[in-house]
């Protein structure tokens, strides 16, 4: 057992994370926040720029790409966002690089681009452009020169930002309009969490709403029958997302229901989209509300599995799964 697996405690990082504060983590450290970076990407219609958050001490650090979600928000669909998990992980031994991808509300690029508005492919291609240029992104930041693990590198994503994830993890993409299968899958990523994703189409669209199908149609292409990537699936049971899907919150587990093991799936009770606020501080997209108690079970339990996952010889991920079934209002565990 590895000594991060050892130290696992009870912590309460927030006087009303509730029951969550008896799901054991690692002591945190302070981390710094540089932004924006830009990464090399020719021939992108405005420059890609990252913002990388990083444990002040520490060598051999792993490594999370992180993909914003398409939110109401002016600035959370962007490098600016995700603080909760981001600090979180970064706090707790991560390093996480997080773009603004081109179809951030920030740049509100035009529509009729030719993959406007989504961007669905520019997103997974910016993760890859990231993986490509680490030299120059450790050139430009002293601070985590020749600190980084390039074996032990994760992805994940909130919403669109879970269907890049997905695309990354190995789930196809069939181009509606010659029927070529696309594979982005990126196998420098090891491992990854997909939160509150886009789930499966449906035969012709069927489970997309009128709206997704006439201006979302790339939708109809996702398939997750070769997404064989080991991945976490976040979930939370009361985000039916009835502008995009006409089958409720369980859609969104077809990342977990519809792919190759290994696979593990986390459900959230009481949890709409946001999971209780994971996308920003007290912020207004939070459908479900602030509440911590549920973002800290995002937090530590994604945690987690990226550390058993991606150093297989800890056994994090069972301790921390061992502790939610103690407090099994706040949500399930389950895997295949």
């Amino acid at each position: 057992m590895s000594s991060t697996a050892t130290n696992l405690q009870p912590l309460k990082d927030h006087a009303w994370i509730g029951q969550a504060e008896k799901i054991p983590i690692n002591s945190p450290g302070s981390f710094i926040s540089i932004s924006p970076i830009t990464v090399p990407a020719p021939g992108r219609v405005v420059e890609l720029q990252v913002r990388i958050a990083a444990p002040r001490a520490g060598d051999s650090l792993p490594i999370i790409l992180l993909s914003h979600g398409q939110g109401r928000s002016n600035h959370l669909s962007s490098l600016s966002g995700y603080g909760p998990l981001v600090n979180f992980w970064a706090a707790h031994g991560f390093v996480v690089i997080q773009p603004t991808h081109l179809s951030s509300k920030s740049l509100s690029l035009p529509a009729s681009s030719s993959e406007g508005p989504m961007y669905w492919r520019s997103r997974a291609e910016d993760m890859k452009h990231v993986l490509d240029h680490l030299d120059e992104i450790e050139a430009t930041v002293p601070e985590i020169k020749g600190r980084l693990d390039r074996d032990r590198v994760a992805v994940a994503g909130h919403s669109m930002g879970g269907h890049t994830a997905s695309v990354l993890l190995g789930a196809r993409m069939t181009d509606i309009t010659d029927g070529k299968v696309i594979d982005l899958s990126e196998p420098r990523i090891k491992t990854g969490i997909v939160i509150a994703a886009p789930g499966s189409p449906g035969e012709n669209g069927s489970y997309l709403t009128p709206f997704v199908r006439e201006n979302y149609p790339f939708f109809k292409g996702v398939s997750f029958t070769d997404m064989a990537t080991p991945t976490l699936v976040v979930v939370g049971d009361n985000d039916p997302s009835s502008h995009l899907t006409n089958r409720g919150s369980s859609w969104h587990i077809d990342p977990y229901s519809c792919s190759k093991g290994p696979k593990s799936l986390l459900t959230v009770y009481g949890a709409g989209h946001c999971l209780g606020g994971i996308s920003g501080f007290d912020a207004a997209e939070s459908a479900d509300e602030e509440n911590p108690e549920r973002v800290a079970v995002v937090q530590r339990l994604t945690w987690a599995y990226l550390r058993s996952a991606l150093y297989p010889e800890e056994d994090t991920w069972s301790i921390v799964c061992a502790a939610l079934e103690q407090i099994s209002s706040l949500g399930k565990v389950e895997s295949k």
